[in-house]
């Protein structure tokens, strides 16, 4: 819809400016044609080569893992100093300016524009620009960015290293909107009618005051206009002026997570009867609340949050992620029946988000992982840094944490997927004060108290010892209270929230009061505590654990607003000491995208279309054991009670030893199902005889098949698992049979080991080579496993569980056909063809 309202008001600009004469108004992709060198500070060695790149960029993730000098917190790669720069002309007049607009920069960047310094920024995930008017040249023009990564233990999960989001140059006339200066909102929004409300901020760069008229013209997305509204303004020389307009449009088509219904707002500036600054801005009509009783309301509707937490590598593309993989992986999450994402624990891209708009994702976008105090990234419960390169933004918070905050929100704030603002992730182990007060402190196991423990001090000891400890620097409430108040500067449309790690102590150290809502960090066994003790502040799980047990909790409270799942997708980093893994394999999606038994879990839970998955493993690997004759039981009682991040034990094909006991498990929400091997029925049972959610039964292997039947208010599914046999093929497939030649538009190419009947193999892996030839770049390889440590940047891998991940890009201009062979030293090459479109 995005690139249909932008030729709509490109033909409007176009049509106006045959009666008036237009001043330049341009916004230009910058993100092409720029040059990069590495500057090693681990070897020492330094690239006196300048090789050509496009941005988005990422420069750890093209080399190889170390695991000497690497750390696993952020994924075994390493940092540097990466020098980046780009020569481009602009020719401005005396009535324009240009601003140099960053999306993000990963991290503690130093930008030049001929030479001459434009600033420093060095938290590497707020959006920042630059009005570059007064330090540009007749001629060619060089923008420098040097980005020092040195410290490239900094954070506790990957981060990527340079310009990895995107880049605008936008051209306007000294009068015009100001940059993230639109803030539209709905403050009525029902099926029947809509009252919007459009603030522009309108910037005088003029030594003269002006007498303008600001017009808004709302589209829908079926290009018509519904409704329009014309306001007079004077701005006074040299300052910015706000101007509110507020319009009603009836029977508006609302945004929610099934129908996300887009609407674009054109918004001219014009003076003497000349526009000269157009801009448009894309916004969803709808209304959220949270109640402390009955939970979230989208649109009127009490809904549960179904939302996992995300970090913002794309795996084998690290943190410069094209839009394409994360619509990939989205849509698997959509599938699955995920309705939110809480960006952990950085802001998020503005591509990003647009997906989450178009594609009807609620969104929490969360500020900052540290506050005063830093977080050890080498080992979690000692929360301070020690040396160099694990210094974070803890050491620039104090003088940089309004100006992040705020530009992530001004840049943001209309993105109607966004209903709350974290103001923080897990702070309060930063503060001993307030974790000592809890009686966790010093006394915490990671597999049982804290998960499954109320608070060891309960609220009159909590409330002394934050009272008596003795105080820090830094006050957790007062900078609470201070992060939420420069939030709702800027925005009271939303709720502001917090990831809290130890609840108990926030409710009572000023935390809390600052929060609109509060989230509790696998504290679901505190859900009651929180709303008995306190209960006129909501509560929803914001990090749990990807199990039924979390979920059951949800579905048993309505004052639990939802959950976000840790994680939706496995990701780099956070794998301190655990060589050769290289992240975190807590995810619904591994970190190729593949889908994986927890996530066959959730699409269970979370959809009411009938859902049916066959997993399997041997008796003696199993967390249960069966007699054969009854229900399979867990070998130790109650153990799914207490599961944690990682999915059981579990394979996805029917291959073992004749007569081999093997237990089968169903994830499926049907109430009820048979399971057949080999056409004979191993019985029909009901869903409500397991208390985990899980069907089981105990099987002796026999070749064949098995085949679960289920049944869901009356209608049936089925799924079946065969026997291969062996390996014969490799199996090319595609997401995309056709690309455009922009540069950006990806296609994944999977690739899977298959018997003589095309079943696929999951048992046996072999080194594969791919060759791509035509309009495409190769992104990279991967096969998903958390522990291979291959280096993304091949055209070779190793499959695991029989498939592999390649990744390709279009090259700009370029319509050549692409054609993607694969080829192992047993099997039969393959191949397959992918067109290219022109760039139009």
């Amino acid at each position: 819809m995005k690139y249909i309202i932008t030729i709509l008001a490109f033909i409007s600009i176009l049509v106006t400016s045959c009666q008036s004469k237009m001043s330049q108004n341009l916004t230009t992709d910058f993100n092409f044609d720029w040059q990069f060198k590495l500057e090693d500070s681990v070897s020492n060695t330094y690239d006196t080569d300048w090789r050509k790149i496009n941005l988005p960029h990422d420069w750890s993730i093209e080399t190889p893992l170390d695991s000497i000098k690497g750390e696993g917190a952020t994924g075994y790669f390493l940092g540097g100093i990466g020098h980046y720069k780009k020569d481009f002309t602009l020719n401005l007049n005396d009535n324009q300016v240009a601003y140099l607009i960053f999306d993000g920069v990963y991290n503690n960047a130093t930008v030049h524009l001929n030479n001459q310094e434009l600033g420093k920024h060095p938290y590497g995930y707020a959006p920042f620009y630059y009005d570059i008017t007064n330090k540009l040249n007749n001629e060619t023009n060089t923008v420098n960015v040097t980005v020092d990564r040195t410290r490239y233990a900094d954070s506790r999960w990957y981060t990527g290293s340079g310009i990895y989001r995107n880049v605008n140059l936008i051209t306007k006339n000294k009068l015009h909107i100001s940059v993230w200066g639109t803030f539209i909102t709905t403050p009525k929004a029902t099926k029947e009618s809509a009252t919007i409300r459009i603030d522009t901020s309108i910037k005088n760069n003029y030594e003269e005051a002006k007498n303008i008229t600001v017009t808004t013209e709302i589209i829908d997305a079926n290009l018509t206009k519904v409704g329009s509204i014309t306001s007079t303004l004077d701005v006074g020389k040299s300052s910015i002026k706000k101007n509110t307009a507020v319009l009603t449009i009836e029977q508006p088509m609302l945004w929610d997570v099934d129908q996300p219904h887009l609407y674009t707002a054109i918004t001219k500036v014009i003076e003497n009867g000349e526009i000269i600054d157009t801009e448009e801005t894309v916004f969803g009509i709808r209304s959220i609340k949270f109640d402390a009783s009955t939970g979230f309301y989208l649109n009127g509707k009490n809904r549960k949050i179904k939302g996992v937490c995300l970090h913002h590598d794309g795996g084998l593309v690290g943190a410069a992620v094209p839009k394409d993989v994360w619509r990939r992986r989205l849509e698997k999450l959509k599938e699955a029946g995920c309705n939110a994402i809480r960006i952990s624990h950085n802001p998020a891209s503005n591509e990003f988000l647009d997906l989450c708009d178009e594609m009807g994702f609620l969104v929490q976008d969360e500020f900052f992982d540290e506050w005063d105090n830093p977080k050890d990234k080498r080992k979690n419960m000692n929360e301070r840094s020690v040396d160099y390169i694990t210094r974070g933004n803890a050491e620039h918070f104090q003088e940089w944490a309004e100006t992040d905050l705020k530009n992530t929100i001004l840049s943001h704030r209309n993105h109607p997927s966004i209903f709350q603002w974290s103001i923080g992730n897990e702070i309060e182990w930063t503060y001993p004060r307030n974790a000592e007060a809890t009686g966790f402190f010093n006394n915490m196991d990671w597999s049982g108290n804290y998960f499954w423990s109320v608070p060891p001090n309960n609220i009159d000891e909590i409330k002394e010892k934050i009272k008596t400890l003795p105080k820090e620097k830094y006050d957790i409430g007062a900078t609470a209270q201070k992060l939420a108040k420069w939030t709702k500067e800027l925005d009271t449309t939303r709720y502001v929230i917090a990831n809290c790690i130890l609840p108990s102590s926030s409710y009572e150290s000023g935390y809390a009061d600052a929060l609109d809502i509060i989230g509790f960090s696998y504290r679901r066994v505190i859900y009651d505590y929180g709303h008995e003790n306190y209960p006129n502040k909501p509560i929803m799980g914001t990090e749990n654990l990807g199990q039924w047990h979390e979920w059951k909790a949800v579905l048993d409270r309505p004052f639990i607003s939802g959950t976000f799942l840790w994680t939706g997708i496995d990701y780099l980093g956070e794998s301190n000491g655990g060589w050769p893994k290289k992240g975190t394999p807590s995810g619904l999606l591994d970190v190729a995208g593949f889908e994986k038994p927890s996530y066959y879990m959730f699409k269970s839970l979370w959809n009411d279309a009938p859902s049916i998955y066959i997993a399997t493993q041997t008796e003696e690997k199993s967390n249960y054991k069966s007699s054969h004759n009854a229900n399979p039981i867990e070998k130790k009682e109650g153990a799914w009670k207490n599961a944690l991040w990682v999915w059981q034990d579990v394979n996805e094909h029917w291959n073992y030893e004749d007569g081999q006991a093997t237990i089968v498990e169903i994830y499926s929400n049907c109430e009820e199902v048979e399971l057949f091997l080999n056409e004979q029925s191993l019985g029909i049972k009901k869903l409500t005889e397991f208390e985990d959610h899980i069907y089981k039964w105990g099987v002796l292997f026999q070749k064949g098949s098995l085949k679960a039947v289920g049944l869901k208010d009356g209608q049936k599914v089925e799924t079946f698992l065969k026997t291969t046999s062996n390996p014969e093929a490799l199996t090319l497939s595609t997401d995309k049979k056709q690309l455009k030649a922009n540069g950006y538009d990806t296609a994944h190419i999977i690739l899977q080991i298959t018997d003589k009947n095309g079943n696929a193999i999951k048992t046996e892996n072999q080194k594969i080579n791919f060759s791509v030839s035509g309009g495409a770049k190769v992104l990279g390889v991967d096969n998903g496993a958390i522990t291979n440590i291959q280096d993304f940047k091949s055209e070779e891998i190793t499959t695991d569980k029989g498939r592999a991940l390649l990744i390709i890009q279009s090259i700009k201009n370029s319509t050549v056909p692409i054609l993607i062979k694969a080829s192992s030293s047993t099997l039969k090459s393959t191949e397959i063809e992918i067109t290219v479109q022109p760039n139009n």
